[in-house]
């Protein structure tokens, strides 16, 4: 199930697939709210660096007895906190007034994807201002404010019109900042919701602040490359949700019709027992968008490794993280539950130059869920092979894609659908001004942790299971260089790729 215009690893063009059974399955409800169990966490590290700290504080809530999170317990408890933490955020002092205020916006990360969002999310509802923008350079800064203050540029990929509210956005040079810390300056600047869209190896610790400092999120999928990451995410998704802010990530299939429609049914029996499934993301690799940015003169290898963010896993998750996480996020929608277990194959067969990183070209997981179903997933980017992108359930009396079930209940969706990449704003806004917050970090973080779980099953060669990465599993992929001695835009750390089969499971 592949959604309208496919988000194309925020390169700002669609992706050039094969639709494969209509559009892509979203948010069951869209005002109804994924729930974390209310714990009293500690206070989230930006990169918790171990399981001890927020899983065993979230474990002897559930057990007074110290014990392991299992997956059928962390859903229980989930699904039982839902009720309880439903009407938090109307009972919190006012971190943005319910009603018809003007909201302040801040966008971290001005590449294509960034502005788009920022774009997606004016268009979306009325008191919506541009007020902040921050990325680690100056240059893409200035081309964001540029491309914001344009109403003469024609309609970009992800927008249902051409963009002529320029008048909404207020940023200002002194506004706009550049840096490592350009987050935490605009977290700063006066505003009330940010996007985050910087590569999401910068997820977690940007959320962290954003939280920390009282400000709703919009946050861009992936949202984490790594165990120590998700966990951070998810401490930072309770803690928002005790804070009563919102969290809506770019999954934007959980706010696009067809797919909250053809999920209703799935949930209401139209294909009998989910048995088995099949996602892809298969396409060109993407280069063909012009995703790679040629080394320019005075640029430091960190440099170039940052502004080709997603051809180095430490800073993407590699494209099974980084794309495939839409397919997967509707997998586990459909299910109820993220899998057990993942097992892969995946190499550098086509793509293997020094300019394309230290990722991968292919990926194949095997994903055993709860319920016994096997899904078959794709994530391939060589040039010259079929394209495909998209969802299929099969079941006992039929199967679904986006919009579509076939068998006894065959069906059609045939209602209006909204575009589904300013709808997510137009429901986390709706959600905000009510009082109502929504919070998606844990099926987001879910999805996430999904497809890293068959990416280390490829690089290792062995299963992973869904448990042991949660609570156990220690890795972390911030290069040593980087924890030493911090971010500068200096030497590049090491990456090399991992041999397809033989890396260490950390």
């Amino acid at each position: 199930m592949a959604s309208g215009p496919v988000r194309d690893v925020g390169t700002g063009q669609p992706a050039a697939v094969e639709h494969h059974h209509s559009r892509p399955l979203n948010r069951a409800a869209a005002s109804q709210r994924d729930s974390l169990p209310k714990f009293r966490l500690p206070t989230p590290a930006s990169r918790v660096q171990s399981a001890g700290q927020t899983m065993k504080a979230m474990t002897q809530q559930l057990d007074p007895e110290p014990g392991r999170l299992s997956r059928r317990r962390f859903l229980q408890t989930s699904a039982a906190a839902a009720t309880a933490v439903g009407t938090l955020g109307s009972s919190l002092p006012g971190v943005f007034a319910a009603g018809s205020d003007t909201l302040r916006v801040g966008l971290i990360g001005c590449g294509a994807r960034g502005v788009g969002a920022a774009m997606n999310c004016v268009l979306s509802s009325p008191g919506v201002e541009i007020v902040a923008l921050g990325d680690v350079f100056p240059d893409r800064v200035e081309a964001a404010l540029r491309r914001l203050k344009d109403n003469t540029q024609p309609k970009e990929w992800s927008c249902s019109q051409p963009w002529r509210h320029a008048d909404r956005v207020k940023a200002t040079p002194e506004t706009c900042f550049s840096g490592f810390e350009a987050y935490r300056k605009v977290l700063a600047a006066g505003v009330d919701l940010v996007i985050l869209a910087g590569p999401p190896h910068f997820r977690p610790e940007h959320l962290k602040a954003a939280v920390e400092a009282g400000k709703h999120v919009f946050m861009e999928k992936p949202v984490a490359v790594d165990p120590v990451g998700i966990r951070s995410v998810l401490a930072s998704s309770e803690l928002a949700r005790q804070k009563g802010l919102a969290i809506v990530a770019g999954t934007q299939r959980r706010h696009q019709a067809s797919y909250i429609e053809v999920m209703k049914r799935i949930r209401d029996g139209a294909i009998g027992q989910v048995l088995a499934g099949e996602a892809f993301w298969n396409g060109p690799c993407v280069r063909t968008y012009g995703f790679y940015h040629e080394r320019q003169p005075g640029w430091s290898d960190m440099e170039y490794m940052l502004r080709n963010w997603y051809f180095y896993c430490w800073l993407s998750g590699d494209h099974i993280v980084e794309q495939h996480v839409h397919n997967l996020d509707v997998i586990n929608w459909a299910m109820g539950s993220p899998p057990v277990e993942a097992l892969a194959v995946g190499g550098r067969q086509w793509r293997v130059e020094p300019e394309f990183g230290n990722i991968y070209d292919h990926f194949a997981v095997r994903y055993r869920y709860p319920n016994g179903a096997i899904v078959f997933s794709q994530a391939r980017q060589i040039n010259g092979t079929e394209s495909r992108v998209g969802e299929l359930l099969v079941g006992t009396k039929g199967r679904a894609s986006a919009g579509r079930i076939e068998g006894d209940n065959a069906w059609t969706f045939t209602g209006p659908e909204p575009n589904p990449y300013e709808q997510e704003h137009a429901d986390l806004i709706r959600s905000i001004r009510s009082g109502q917050p929504l919070n998606e970090g844990r099926t987001v973080a879910e999805a996430t942790l999904t497809a890293i779980i068959g990416r280390m099953s490829a690089y290792s060669g062995r299963t992973v299971r869904w448990d042991w990465a949660l609570n156990d599993s220690q890795l972390d992929l911030t290069p040593p260089e980087i924890k030493r001695d911090g971010y500068k835009l200096g030497p590049a750390p090491k990456v090399p790729p991992a041999p397809p089969g033989n890396a260490e499971l950390i």
